[in-house]
């Protein structure tokens, strides 16, 4: 894994920790996954940290999991769940906090998971998930069935339904909010990070341009030749695919070094295959 998308993981990760340190703990909202059971289980044992209840309980879940779906649910789940239980275990020995930041709890769970859902759609991106519920989800889904998907929502609307008997029908409905709340952000942000587009470019310079994307952007390039109706003179068309800051850089780089290039960018919403070499070119 390059050090971007390690950064990447581990930045997802601490938004994750801080979403249930600060926000989720102080309120008493238990919005389903492991994190949800530990502020259940953490009411009952206050003096517990939330961070090493968070540990027992993924150990606990991925021995299940390790007996009734083996390996498969992969070294960077295992990892990412352990990192975060480390997270909220060092936010609570250094910024420890017992009262809710504002009176406002609505406010305060927009803003918390707003950043929570950044943090899950970056983890995500990168293959990896927190564990917990996923794994129980994935434990249901193999013996009857049903889609993780919807496994994984029950799961977590019946620790909501659970916190609501604890901490009240109010906090409960919240924590029902929050798991619906925070599933929406979620798809929408995983769609805008994993967005893509398709850069078309005609210019006489396309050497020039297809070593910039070889070489600066790693991305594989499509090089058609076509003839035009206006004349029998034979064009160069660029075609690639790139996410939105990538796009970007090469939009400034081809009007920088073609003013007269011809360029089109459209959005693409699902990519399948890949290129078994950098570039092609097709007569």
């Amino acid at each position: 894994m390059q050090k971007k998308h390690v950064l990447q993981l581990h930045a997802g990760l601490l938004m994750v920790a801080f979403n249930i340190h600060f926000i989720l703990v102080p309120n008493s909202v238990a919005a389903g996954g492991v994190s949800g059971l530990s502020v259940i289980i953490h009411e009952f044992l206050p003096n517990l940290s939330l961070g090493v209840l968070m540990i027992g309980l993924n150990v606990f879940i991925f021995c299940i999991g390790f007996a009734f779906l083996g390996f498969t649910f992969g070294f960077k789940t295992v990892y990412a769940s352990l990192v975060l239980s480390l997270f909220v275990y060092m936010l609570d020995l250094y910024a420890p906090i017992r009262q809710p930041v504002g009176n406002d709890l609505f406010i305060q769970l927009v803003f918390g998971f707003s950043i929570n859902a950044y943090g899950m759609a970056l983890i995500f991106s990168h293959n990896a998930s927190t564990g917990g519920t996923d794994i129980l989800a994935m434990i249901l889904n193999k013996w009857s069935g049903v889609r993780i998907g919807v496994a994984v929502l029950l799961f977590d609307l019946s620790i909501a339904l659970v916190s609501s008997m604890l901490f009240g029908i109010e906090k409960g409905m919240y924590a029902v909010f929050g798991v619906f709340l925070n599933g929406v952000l979620i798809d929408t942000l995983l769609q805008k990070l994993k967005q893509h587009s398709e850069v078309v470019i005609i210019s006489h310079q396309f050497e020039h341009i297809q070593s910039f994307i070889l070489q600066e952007l790693k991305a594989p390039a499509t090089v058609h030749v076509v003839n035009t109706n206006s004349s029998k003179a034979k064009q160069h068309v660029i075609t690639v695919h790139l996410m939105s800051p990538d796009v970007t850089k090469l939009k400034r780089f081809v009007l920088a070094t073609d003013s007269t290039a011809y360029l089109t960018i459209t959005q693409t919403k699902e990519i399948y295959g890949s290129h078994e070499e950098k570039a092609f070119q097709r007569a």
